[in-house]
């Protein structure tokens, strides 16, 4: 299978319910935290009144809210964000988030990070219904189906609920809702991370604990698995494990601790660097050998090449020259592009590795 046509299910996602009326700037801080999870888009979406404003394109989050695109969402204090790496569909602003979902008797916008598994079947079931969809993105499904088991349950809550024991696969989700609930979602597995912090203005959800920090907020824990959380009026007035309520093997995707989260980032209870910083102990320790230096590749590979060199007493040092002006090569959607970006992204320091045993 070519690597462009596998799944993949790193995006970012970001949601703040606060007492100052400027969510969508802090969500626009949140997001920039968060764009190492995805650099093909960006959006943002706002509860102004009974409304839902929202604002999405491909591009950066510094592109794509660039000029009065921010501003038009200011105002409000609930807002939910997302930084796309395309896990279904192609790289068009129809497969952007968040999605926004009118029904009878609301509106909702969904932020989701991770692949559904049976989006395609779900996507059958709700045109057969009469819902049309305009993505083929993932993402749009899972609005759908909130929107339609809202709908039928008439009741935010139970709608959620009953969506999410529909879903199949991997989804940390972050949706606001019309009548000014900000909510978070977790899979029964916990196989995307999702926490939550608390600062003196409200709280806020992300995807990694250093875009919270980054805003003002302290993370207070993490969204377990299968657990329901609902924030209203700046308070938390709802949380409990509703997804997997039997005893369900944990599952968080073992690449976040590797390469893709920050290193400043604490999931699931466990510091990223000393994650990292661990690995590279465990290997000097469990397969020595003799060599001159120890260099990490920038950036993931850094924490682990100190953790080497620490354990096995090699010095440390530098091998690669990192162009700062390219953006993360394994996000890229194609495996040309990627191979052109590492390229122009690392140089080797040949005064550094020049007839060295290099680890």
């Amino acid at each position: 299978m070519r690597t462009e046509h596998k799944l993949h299910e790193e995006c970012g996602v970001f949601g703040t319910a606060t007492t100052r009326e400027d969510a969508a700037g802090i969500t626009y801080n949140g997001l920039l935290s968060l764009q190492h999870r995805g650099q093909e888009g960006a959006g943002i979406a706002v509860v102004a009144g009974s409304r839902i404003l929202c604002h999405k394109n491909t591009g950066l989050v510094s592109e794509v809210f660039s000029g009065n695109a921010l501003a038009a969402l200011s105002g409000s204090r609930i807002a939910v964000g997302h930084t796309r790496y395309s896990t279904t569909g192609g790289n068009t602003i129809e497969n952007v988030g968040p999605f926004v979902t009118e029904f009878l008797t609301g509106r909702i916008a969904t932020a989701h990070n991770g692949n559904i598994t049976n989006a395609r079947q779900l996507r059958e079931i709700l045109k057969i219904y009469g819902l049309h969809f305009e993505a083929s993105s993932d993402s749009e499904v899972i609005s759908s189906l909130i929107a339609y088991c809202v709908t039928r349950e008439d009741d935010t809550l139970r709608g959620v609920i009953r969506a999410g024991r529909l879903l199949r696969g991997a989804f940390s989700l972050v949706i606001v809702t019309s009548d000014q609930k900000l909510i978070a979602l977790r899979d029964p597995n916990g196989y995307r991370p999702l926490c939550i912090g608390r600062g003196p203005l409200g709280l806020a959800v992300a995807s990694e604990s250093c875009a919270l920090e980054a805003c003002g907020f302290t993370l207070v824990r993490d969204v377990q698995p299968g657990e329901l959380i609902v924030i209203e009026n700046e308070q938390i007035t709802y949380e409990k494990i509703v997804l997997g309520e039997k005893a369900v093997e944990a599952g968080l995707c073992i690449f976040e601790y590797i390469y893709f989260a920050r290193p400043d980032s604490i999931i699931d209870g466990l510091s990223v660097y000393q994650a990292r910083y661990r690995m590279g102990q465990i290997l000097a320790e469990e397969y020595p050998v003799e060599a001159d230096i120890v260099c990490g590749v920038p950036d993931s590979g850094l924490e682990a090449a100190i953790g080497y060199s620490a354990a096995s007493g090699i010095p440390l040092a530098p091998a690669f020259v990192k162009n700062r002006y390219i953006g993360r090569s394994f996000i890229y959607p194609t495996q040309d592009l990627r191979d052109n970006a590492v390229r122009l992204k690392l140089n080797p320091l040949a005064a550094v590795i020049k007839d060295q045993r290099i680890v």
